[in-house]
């Protein structure tokens, strides 16, 4: 396909000064909208279960079928848009989100939600591909971390904003709602994402296509996160448990050969051989993990009254100024790595602080502390990965930063749950801690590389 199929902004937003910057805002519309989907749809399952007489076992497909779905096309789809185009794969997926967002809110049966579910993660994944990519390839070069903290301060909103917003809608207007609220967002970045966002200049042709390895790869990440439900307490025989770990290290053997023989593969695997790339995506796996433990962890401990929503809030908000005021507040001569491996740590003190019975004023100091050592880490690290990636792979290596965060998300999850079941609010704290001291390791142990 040709430069051609993108259409070109406009010649007032193409010759501004700010250009750059009102891509950065036009991909803000998406990474909104994707983490206040993240952290808004499990406040429906109460209703779910009641409108369709359905046992929570199945009203969490909700969910867990849009991971699945999501997870194993993100690679897939970045490599595509390399080809295709990242500024058409966007604004085609921002499209593709809205309409199933709207099927999901006129759902008849569960079956249905579920199927629509499915089309929306590969509308989720056409976005979340690209975005990283498209904040990258916007900006003049050395203010990708400035950007990058930007598009996750937009993150923080929506993951802040997902329970207030959620908890209002389903109380008042209807569960149908948490899935409708998406179209006005979905049209508004439609709109920028047409007039704001540059066209592709770097391409990677991507000659025949290699379904075996996209196939490869979901049936192992597929199995990967069906493993993790299961340790954490989704209900299924054992005998199925160890068949899908075994399932996981066969699809991801099968893969790497596949990749290796594929005359045009999905994912090229020199890509991952610089450290930069390879412990930088181990990096941003724990740091999500860090950024999602605590929201799984707390309502437990602290339960639903007293402001449990409010403290909460206090982890995307700190990790918000801490990704907008970084790269201004910090000194210039701290670069990416030194800002990942600061971040992990305070990241990690932040956890470490969050101790059994503290009062609910000092776990949301903690939690600010956690987010504001997130908002460090996360922005400076996923910019070290992406300036070790070449221009014409930028949306398979954003892909590969947002398989991570999916990872990270949802082992956030299965671990804090696998230790409240066996070790307590202590051992959780403990992984959370340790991810967080981790993260900082990965950021140490690389060193960072510039793409040619």
């Amino acid at each position: 396909m040709t430069i051609g199929l993108e259409r070109a902004r406009p010649a007032v937003v193409r010759d501004h000064p700010k250009a750059g910057w009102f891509a950065v805002g036009a991909v803000c519309f998406g990474a909104f909208m994707g983490q206040l989907d993240a952290s808004i749809v499990t406040l429906t399952f109460p209703a779910l279960q009641h409108e369709y007489g359905a046992p929570l076992a199945a009203v969490q497909w909700v969910s867990l079928a849009y991971l699945l779905a999501l997870v194993g096309l993100l690679a897939a789809v970045g490599r595509v848009a390399d080809a295709v185009g990242r500024k058409l794969t966007y604004v085609q997926g921002f499209g593709v989100f809205t309409v199933a967002s709207i099927a999901c809110g006129l759902a008849p049966t569960l079956g249905w939600l579920v199927a629509f579910r499915v089309i929306q993660a590969i509308g989720a994944a056409m976005l979340q591909a690209n975005s990283v990519a498209l904040v990258v390839r916007s900006v003049r070069e050395g203010r990708a971390r400035a950007a990058l903290g930007v598009q996750a301060a937009a993150q923080a909103l929506g993951l802040a904003l997902g329970p207030a917003v959620g908890g209002l809608l389903v109380d008042t207007v209807g569960w149908r709602w948490v899935f409708l609220v998406n179209a006005p967002v979905g049209l508004a970045g439609l709109i920028a994402g047409r007039y704001l966002l540059p066209r592709t200049r770097e391409r990677t042709p991507l000659g025949r296509f290699d379904g075996a390895g996209v196939g490869l790869l979901a049936t192992a990440s597929t199995a990967l996160l069906l493993v993790i439900s299961g340790v954490s307490g989704l209900e299924m025989p054992g005998w199925l448990l160890v068949a899908l770990a075994g399932a996981t290290v066969l699809a991801a053997i099968g893969f790497v050969v596949r990749e290796k023989a594929a005359s045009s593969p999905i994912l090229q695997l020199s890509v991952l051989r610089p450290p930069v790339v390879s412990l930088g995506l181990a990096g941003a796996l724990c740091g999500y993990l860090v950024l999602f433990g605590p929201l799984t962890l707390l309502p437990q401990v602290l339960g639903t009254a007293g402001g449990t929503g409010a403290v909460l809030t206090c982890l995307p908000a700190g990790f918000a100024v801490a990704a907008v005021l970084a790269d201004r507040v910090l000194p210039k001569r701290l670069g990416s790595r030194g800002r990942t491996v600061l971040g992990a740590l305070v990241a990690a003190a932040g956890c470490a602080a969050l101790g059994p019975a503290s009062a609910p004023w000092e776990v949301g100091v903690s939690l600010v502390v956690a987010g504001l050592g997130l908002g460090v880490f996360i922005p400076a690290n996923n910019s070290a990965v992406m300036s070790a990636i070449p221009a014409r792979m930028s949306a398979t290596g954003g892909g590969l930063v947002n398989m991570a965060r999916g990872l990270g998300t949802a082992l956030g999850v299965a671990l804090v749950t696998l230790c409240l079941h066996s070790g307590g609010e202590t051992a959780a704290l403990a992984v959370l801690a340790g991810a967080g001291v981790l993260a900082a390791a990965t950021g140490l142990a690389a060193r960072p590389e510039r793409a040619r």
